[in-house]
């Protein structure tokens, strides 16, 4: 008897190949906004007090949100709620376009709007994260997350650039109208071109509170001895990550020169090497102990903060940066398929929800301890020190007894071309 998930399976290329369109035209209309959004606020305040005010909006809803939203991944259809958390941001979105037309441009309104789009991702993300090994099979898992990986860095790569030109021939709700469209088109594609079943959870009645689920998921995480090592190092990473993430724009002013270029450089660099980097996970497919994988990515990343921070050339200093984008989803692709196969179907919901309140809140974290800092040590002094600690945290992760034997291969894998 066949279950629902090797049902899914017969057709997983052409279910995945919907379901990735769906979210790349989803993601490419969202990027847009996002873009537009945070240079319209820069452009109309000049304030660095109302940057702050909006990306704050954008992070704190989903941090909060991410475990609550992990048992709606747990407890209903997650494809349905793809859908509705994309509805919601498109609604939002139309209803903000029209009161632009109107002629009311408040900037409080980008923070509700920031707010609006930050619970839709809180929603979305577990949700993705936990249907994709019920599309694809978990040998598979690996070369797909890679690819998302890429077009995802393609959107990074292109989309200000596409959003910088709109903004010189049209007007934001301009915009905001084709982040509507964009979001019409992906729910189409979800709801009436890909079949995905309930997974067993959510097609079973639910006898049990939403917070009796959370306490399950909270007691799944404590058994499972991996999870505990897992989450810890990868807060760690993330707060370790903070000044290679946001403070070498500020290095490179303060120390290669203010030109606007530099800056555009140094974001091109990235994006090239982590749309690269996604390529080469996809087709090679790490190591076959994927906690290997991401210790070399990590070592990789360690060395090139510690590179950042002690390079005198700006165009090596690019060179490292790439690297840097390179090593990105090496690292990432590993750690996201290590939880799909490893976690339990009933709770992965659960388990990317922690996840993304982790990676949502880690860094802006870790600014709360560096920012500061920045201003009374020099940010070269910071890379090569959080450099170093990346480094020493790679090698512990390489040799953790517990992680290494959770990322070894799964018997049942078998090769297979996609």
């Amino acid at each position: 008897m066949q279950t629902t998930t090797e049902t899914n399976y017969e057709n997983w290329k052409k279910n995945i190949i919907l379901f990735l369109s769906g979210q790349t035209i989803s993601l490419f209309g969202s990027s847009l906004v996002q873009y537009a959004m945070m240079w319209y606020i820069t452009l109309k305040t000049e304030s660095g007090i109302m940057m702050t005010l909006y990306i704050i909006c954008g992070f704190v809803p989903a941090f909060f949100l991410s475990p609550i939203a992990g048992v709606w991944a747990d407890r209903y259809n997650r494809k349905i709620l793809i859908i509705l958390a994309d509805a919601m941001i498109a609604i939002a979105t139309f209803i903000l376009a029209i009161i632009f037309m109107l002629g009311y441009e408040a900037t409080w309104l980008f923070f509700l709007m920031a707010a609006i789009r930050a619970v839709g991702t809180g929603i979305q993300t577990p949700s993705v994260g936990a249907i994709l090994p019920q599309i694809v099979p978990k040998e598979q898992l690996t070369k797909v997350n890679g690819a998302n990986g890429t077009i995802q860095a393609v959107i990074m790569f292109v989309s200000p650039m596409v959003s910088a030109a709109l903004l010189t021939m049209a007007s934001i709700e301009a915009i905001f109208f084709i982040d509507v469209v964009t979001a019409i088109l992906a729910i189409a594609t979800l709801l009436f071109f890909l079949r995905i079943p309930a997974h067993e959870k959510a097609a079973e009645k639910q006898t049990t509170s939403y917070f009796n689920d959370l306490k399950l998921g909270v007691a799944y995480i404590r058994e499972q001895a991996f999870l505990k090592k897992f989450f810890l190092y990868f807060a760690i990473f993330f707060v370790l990550m903070a000044p290679a993430a946001f403070l070498t724009p500020l290095q490179v002013t303060r120390s290669f020169g203010d030109d606007v270029w530099r800056l555009t450089a140094i974001e091109i660099a990235f994006s090239v090497g982590m749309m690269v980097g996604g390529g080469i996970i996809a087709s090679w497919g790490g190591f076959k102990n994927k906690v290997h994988t991401m210790a070399f990515a990590s070592i990789l990343m360690g060395l090139c903060t510690l590179l950042l921070g002690v390079v005198p050339i700006f165009w090596l200093y690019l060179f490292f940066m790439g690297v840097f984008g390179v090593a990105m989803p090496v690292f990432n692709t590993p750690t996201t398929v290590l939880l799909q196969e490893r976690v339990d179907e009933n709770y992965l919901g659960r388990i990317f929800g922690v996840f993304g309140m982790i990676s949502t809140s880690m860094m802006p974290l870790g600014m709360l301890i560096f920012g500061p800092i920045a201003d009374i040590i020099q940010i070269e002094w910071l890379l090569i020190g959080t450099g170093i600690f990346i480094l020493i945290l790679a090698i512990f992760l390489g040799r953790d007894k517990v992680m290494v034997e959770t990322g070894k291969p799964i018997l049942s894998e078998e090769p297979s071309s996609l």
